[in-house]
């Protein structure tokens, strides 16, 4: 120990707080709350000093230089810094959830005079209410594709307020009833409103009391003979209804409460949440935690409730756990109980229903930890044997950490576009995949348009200054290879001797065969089929092939919409607009009738007839 770290190590205050261990570079070691932060700290270098978290720590002791410490006045907001802490600094010896910074959340602007409901990854205090966090982007896409098919709210960020008309037209949502259009002024801030709050108790897990709250609008809508809206009630009740029935699980009438099971295996550990609210399971998540070999599994389970309820919009009363929390119980429960603004309660299933979910989340949670485990063998282990195996296959002087793959698509020769994607050590990196839409090349030439994609891509890095974003973005790669047999390879050897990169590993895989392909090799290199070098290259390929066919679909369907309208007889771009407006689709105006047709704004009975003629011939 130091002279100045035992000068610290004496001036510690008894009184709680967060503490912090660095080492000599400054890095954050560990970091650790206390009741007492000088009885706490200091029995980290006592000879007999318990067992739990100070023994597992043991070993980095010795390495410790400097601890900084700050007070607060209570265990709870020890709890909530130590939890912050532990997000912003990732410590190497501390449970953590991981990549817990990139959880979404639903987010509600109720600060806006027409709310919006969004998906947010920041927690701003901004007046807007959240809900989550959820364990991945999907999962907040369910819910938000489920509330748009049953809620109807605006999703532009046009600034609306309450009084002032901000557009003359509504967009194509409010003529398919999936806005209100208060941007028109067509509905009031109180009516959105009430909608918004429906909104809030789907949200919430509330569906039970939003049915009823809907029925009686329906009884008052239909007394008022405003059969339109209560039409829509009965709809909106009916869709709800039928996504509770689909909630079968965990039938504990009108009970709310969150149940967390738990598995491990090497040092991550998987969380399984179970949400429950009105007797139903609305939610259900699995959360991964790094750096928990030496940790005890109540260690483990009282590290995630700290970091994950800390973030965590909703806490019910109970939470059920598998196991205890150790000692820390009590000032665990306290610290809910501060953010809920009620009493919460750790509790352990012993028998019947409560302790069948438990048995069926811990399963959940050894099942997803068994998924990335398998994961991770393939990341980290058949890839790198796979990169080292197509280096020697290939002749490179070591694995090709980085490796860029080209592929061309189009419709005999319409629409023609290029694809980039990028592996880094066998993973793909998609925020590097670039898309080319071919500008020079006429006609279906795959070499032509392999060589202005390749010519593209690398005068960007050509012409970067040394160390500029630019290049840093469009890193040089370790291998290239392009989609196709020799002729492709030919015309890409072309373009990189013409650009001076003469020594770039360059490669192609045609497709037939699965042969590979090298500029100064008259024949193919063939893998063996269960090879895991040819499994990789076929990834990129095939990644390759999915971007380039993504992209040149999204340009022809395009051009097949913009074509049929302008070839309808008489309808010009502002006709167009309106057909648009009111259709969305050149199939639906062939679906409709005449007289739908006609009854669009600029279009007579006549045109309507001609238009339809047309579609139909």
């Amino acid at each position: 120990m130091t002279p100045e770290l035992e000068a610290t190590l004496k001036r510690l205050p008894d009184r709680p707080g967060v503490y912090l261990m660095r080492d000599a570079r400054g890095d954050v070691l560990y970091v650790g709350k206390a009741q007492s932060l000088r009885s706490r700290v200091r029995s980290y270098w006592q000879k007999q000093a318990p067992g739990g978290e100070i023994h597992r720590i043991r070993s980095v002791i010795d390495r410790v230089a400097d601890v900084e410490v700050t007070e607060v006045d209570s265990v709870s907001e020890a709890l909530l810094l130590e939890a912050n802490l532990i997000k912003r600094f990732k410590p190497r010896f501390n449970v953590r959830l991981k990549d817990d910074k990139s959880y979404p959340y639903i987010k509600v602007t109720l600060g806006d005079d027409f709310p919006r409901v969004e998906r947010t990854r920041k927690l701003v205090n901004d007046g807007s209410r959240y809900f989550g966090p959820y364990a991945s982007a999907s999962s907040v896409d369910e819910s938000m594709n489920l509330v748009r098919r049953l809620f109807p709210f605006r999703t532009c960020t046009i600034d609306i307020k309450d009084g002032e008309r901000a557009l003359q037209r509504p967009c194509l949502l409010y003529h398919i009833k999936r806005c209100q259009g208060p941007c028109i002024q067509a509905i009031s801030r109180a009516d959105y409103r009430a909608d918004i709050e429906q909104v809030e108790l789907f949200l919430e897990g509330r569906q039970e009391t939003l049915v009823k709250a809907l029925q009686v609008e329906m009884a008052a809508a239909s007394q008022k003979q405003d059969y339109e809206r209560a039409a829509q009630h009965r709809d909106k009740i009916r869709a709800i209804e039928r996504t509770m029935e689909s909630q079968k699980m965990a039938a504990f009438a009108r009970t709310e409460l969150d149940m967390v099971g738990m598995a491990r295996q090497d040092n991550q550990a998987a969380m399984t949440l179970f949400v429950i609210r009105d007797g139903k399971m609305i939610g259900r998540d699995v959360y991964l935690l790094d750096a928990v070999h030496e940790a005890s599994d109540d260690e483990v389970l009282a590290s995630f409730l700290e970091q994950y309820y800390a973030r965590a919009t909703s806490i019910p009363r109970e939470i059920y756990v598998p196991a205890g929390v150790g000692e820390g119980m009590a000032d665990l429960e306290h610290f809910l109980a501060e953010k809920r603004g009620g009493p919460v309660y750790l509790r352990v299933p012993r028998r019947g229903e409560k302790r069948a979910l438990m048995g069926l989340a811990g399963r959940n949670a050894a099942d997803t930890l068994a998924r990335e485990h398998a994961r991770w063998l393939a990341d980290h282990g058949k890839t790198l044997a796979a990169l080292e195996e197509l280096a020697e296959a290939l002749g490179l002087p070591g694995p090709p950490l980085r490796i860029e793959c080209y592929d061309i698509s189009n419709f005999q020769g319409a629409e023609s576009v290029g694809s980039m994607v990028v592996f880094e050590d066998g993973k793909p990196r998609s925020g590097e995949y670039r898309r080319f839409r071919i500008k020079t090349v006429q006609g279906p030439n795959d070499f032509a348009s392999h060589q202005e994609v390749l010519r593209r891509r690398f005068r960007v890095t050509r012409s970067g200054e040394e160390g500029s974003e630019e290049e840093r973005r469009w890193a040089m790669p370790d291998l290239v290879i392009v989609d196709g047999g020799k002729g492709q390879v030919s015309a890409a050897k072309a373009v990189l001797d013409e650009l001076g990169l003469h020594d770039l590993p360059l490669a192609g895989l045609a497709k037939e065969r699965e042969e590979l392909f090298l500029p100064d090799r008259t024949d193919p290199i063939v893998l063996p089929s269960t090879s895991s070098a040819l499994y990789l290259v076929q990834r990129l390929r095939d990644e390759a092939h999915r971007f380039a066919i993504t992209y040149h679909r999204t340009l022809r369907d395009r051009r097949t919409v913009r074509s049929a309208f302008d070839d309808l007889p008489g309808v010009g771009p502002k006709r167009k607009r309106e057909l648009l407006k009111v259709f969305g689709s050149i199939k639906r105006v062939r679906d409709a009738p005449v007289e739908q047709i006609a009854s669009v704004p600029g279009i007579s009975r006549a045109l309507a007839e001609r238009i339809k003629a047309t579609l139909e011939a």
